[in-house]
């Protein structure tokens, strides 16, 4: 008699189980050999978690010391255990490109800089000639990049510019759609298949609409021509929050002002701030060499970047000066909330773009952000894409 094939169904849950769970489950399954292989390299991540430590689950397991911001602990919470070892970042990071799929990959190095601050994934040049360039690792460089020596700098340097070729070929392609409507329609003798006007002939022919033949006879056939709108020249002016809970807002506001960039009837100011100001304007063009001279952290002026802008401003009906902050201010509410006040009531549209990145989910100041709303301003978040819309539905209105 024929043996009957059991399911594996059942032995592979418990072994998704056991992958989840990590070391505390492993007396309910025995994992394969690439599955401990891939136990391991997130235990030398994960594993150093110090809510583990709170709630008594033993850390260490299936693996080396590791280097490069390992903080679980001296070597007596650590136990042995029959899986590979992750010695170094390097090796870790090596195992986890051949052991998961990018996205997984992708999201393994972003918690290890984000949440472990294992620094050497950017400032060992090592890693730095395997690492896969990722927006995570982008914030880590420029968090990153004071501490290191010229020849990581120059490696550093190159992910920074492999990230931003990626966000600006993205960012292009929504500014070129928000722009496109820079043309104007008007009516035409030349009778060119490609401008045919079918809502104005419907109009125009619908009193020969016959319904017992459900037809309807064109008498006349009406085209238009394509010419290009004139578009008055608009200042937009870029404030920008240097402090490290913005950075990836300053990331953003780099790539959309080199996008905006040379783009008819748009002028780009882009200035960052903290306690002091910077006019960055002059690097706009190259937006990796502008995000290298970016200085993290530090307090924050925001009515002293406000005052900046307002003497920026040359025609306010022509200006929209957008301000990139979480609204915390560190010197002058009152003077900030002055500044927005003066800008709204000459003219000038003002944006308070508490984040401005991909996710366009804020944390700021609500107070203030209602008292700047109050004002006039808008206060809210927005993608690269919604600003460049903003801005193209003003120059072109």
């Amino acid at each position: 008699m024929n043996a009957v094939p059991q399911d594996p169904e059942p032995a592979r849950a418990l072994e998704r189980w056991r992958m989840i769970l990590g070391a505390p489950a492993s007396h309910y399954s025995e994992l394969g050999a690439e599955d401990r292989q891939r136990d391991a390299a997130m235990q030398w991540l994960y594993g150093r978690d110090e809510e583990l430590a709170q709630r008594g689950v033993r850390k260490g397991g299936a693996l080396g010391g590791g280097r490069g911001g390992d903080r679980s602990g001296d070597s007596a919470d650590r136990h042995g255990g029959a899986g590979d070892s992750f010695l170094t970042t390097v090796d870790w990071l090596e195992g986890i490109t051949k052991l998961f799929p990018k996205e997984t990959v992708e999201r393994l190095t972003r918690d290890a800089v984000d949440r472990y601050q294992i620094h050497d994934l950017v400032t060992d040049p090592r890693v730095l000639e395997r690492v896969e360039p990722s927006p995570a690792l982008l914030k880590a460089v420029l968090r990153t990049k004071h501490l290191m020596d010229p020849k990581v700098l120059e490696l550093a340097r190159k992910l920074v510019a492999a990230v931003v070729e990626e966000l600006m070929r993205r960012l292009a392609t929504e500014v070129r759609h928000a722009f496109s409507g820079t043309r104007l329609r008007r009516p035409s003798q030349v009778r060119l298949a490609r401008n045919f006007d079918v809502k104005r002939t419907l109009r125009g022919n619908l009193g020969h609409y016959q319904p017992e033949e459900r037809k309807l006879y064109l008498e006349h056939a009406h085209f238009f021509t394509r010419t290009r709108r004139r578009v008055d020249s608009w200042q937009v002016i870029l404030l920008v929050d240097q402090s490290g809970s913005m950075l990836s807002s300053v990331i953003h506001s780099a790539v959309t002002a080199a996008c905006l960039w040379g783009l008819p009837g748009v002028r780009t100011h882009l200035v960052a701030f903290d306690t002091s100001v910077v006019d960055l304007t002059q690097d706009v063009a190259d937006p990796v060499d502008l995000l290298m001279k970016v200085q993290l952290g530090g307090g924050t002026d925001i009515a002293q970047a406000i005052r900046y802008a307002a003497d920026l401003v040359e025609n306010p009906r022509r200006s929209i000066v957008v301000l990139i902050s979480d609204l915390y201010e560190g010197v002058s509410p009152a003077g900030m909330v002055r500044g927005v006040k003066a800008l709204v009531e000459q003219g000038s549209r003002v944006l308070a773009l508490c984040a401005l990145d991909e996710e366009a989910a804020p944390a700021y100041d609500r107070e203030m952000g209602q008292r700047l709303a109050d004002l006039g301003a808008y206060v809210g978040a927005m993608t690269p894409g919604e600003l460049a819309a903003f801005v193209a539905e003003a120059v072109n209105g």
